[in-house]
């Protein structure tokens, strides 16, 4: 097999290459999935993607391919609704709170899936947090409960997927896996993805292929990344509910208001971050506001999912209110 005749057609540049259908994306990363190209043949198909970028459809075909492959996570025997957050990014500068937004999920009756990376060079991890936690990484997707934060490591889903991750570590470029993998729902079952984008142009794609894929998922502007609510400020978050959309909640505006600023460590160490964490959770910290919003979004977003009823979009954010708590913005990392 080969995906020479792929190439040809992505690899023309940004202006004069032409666009796969879905079932020629998905047989293009199947073969690489399956071993069956060069390494020559990946590191070709990678770069002429990262120049070109993914379509809806050629992302959807991606994910369909992955899928395929994935080792999907069972659906949950007791019955609770699943909430996906995907981690592949960590803390750079800003503590990563995807822990704390898992576990208040899990006490809310939540079944909650992260599923990422171990480790990764000058960052501190989701999974390096939880680690601090005491909850240890699932060696399998059978090990998944209902009543804990079960961080699965992407090779445990799929070790062909976490190779093409680490392609980025030859050549020094993110490639489609980096999106795919903040898009896909790894379970067997329905599942709520929550994704995040830190430019403008992921909103439109990402927002582009949950409606190709009829997916079911939250999408907002990241810290750093990660799914998790930024808790410095509102964003504002759309749901799609297979495939819909809706906006649920509006980015905050006004003035600067340094005196909510969270009293989050400065300290970016698994250690410290997961003793804030835990402080918390115990109730000596207050759950910063955003990450509060997140999750009582996450909530009306699942009762959408349950009843086939989209969620009213807010007339408009209350200005008194968020101006109340309205704190910087600054850009993406």
């Amino acid at each position: 097999m080969s995906i020479s005749h792929y190439i040809k057609e992505i690899g023309r540049g940004k202006d004069g290459a032409r666009a796969l259908t879905r079932a020629q994306a998905q047989d293009l990363l199947g073969q690489v999935l399956d071993g069956q190209v060069t390494d020559l043949e990946i590191g070709g198909f990678c770069l002429a993607m990262r120049i070109k970028g993914e379509t809806p459809e050629e992302m959807a075909g991606f994910i369909a391919a992955a899928r395929a492959r994935f080792a999907l996570i069972p659906p949950s025997p007791g019955g609770r609704p699943t909430v996906v957050l995907p981690s592949y990014n960590g803390a750079r500068k800003l503590p990563v709170l995807t822990p704390l937004l898992a576990q208040s999920l899990v006490n809310k009756g939540f079944r909650v899936v992260i599923h990422g990376l171990r480790q990764d060079p000058g960052r501190t991890t989701t999974a390096e947090v939880l680690e601090a936690l005491g909850q240890p990484a699932r060696a399998d997707v059978a090990e998944v409960r209902d009543d804990a934060v079960n961080f699965v490591p992407i090779e445990i889903l799929s070790p062909a997927l976490r190779r093409l991750l680490d392609v980025r570590r030859v050549v020094g470029l993110r490639n489609s896996s980096h999106s795919l993998v903040k898009l896909i729902n790894p379970c067997a079952e329905r599942a709520l993805v929550i994704g995040s984008y830190t430019h403008p142009e992921y909103l439109v794609s990402m927002a582009e292929t949950y409606a190709a894929i009829k997916a079911d998922a939250l999408l907002s502007r990241g810290i750093e990344g990660e799914a998790v609510a930024d808790a410095r400020r509102v964003q504002r978050i759309d749901a799609f509910i297979g495939g819909q959309r809706v906006r649920l909640q509006d980015a905050q505006s006004g003035p600067i208001a340094t005196d909510t600023l969270p009293d989050w460590p400065q300290d970016i160490s698994a250690a410290s971050i997961a003793a804030y964490i835990q402080d918390v959770l115990a109730g000596r910290r207050t759950l910063p506001m955003p990450i509060a919003r997140q999750i009582d979004q996450i909530r009306r977003a699942h009762q959408a999912m349950a009843s086939g009823v989209l969620p009213a979009e807010p007339a408009t954010e209350s200005a008194v209110s968020i101006a109340a708590t309205a704190i910087a913005t600054e850009s993406p990392p």
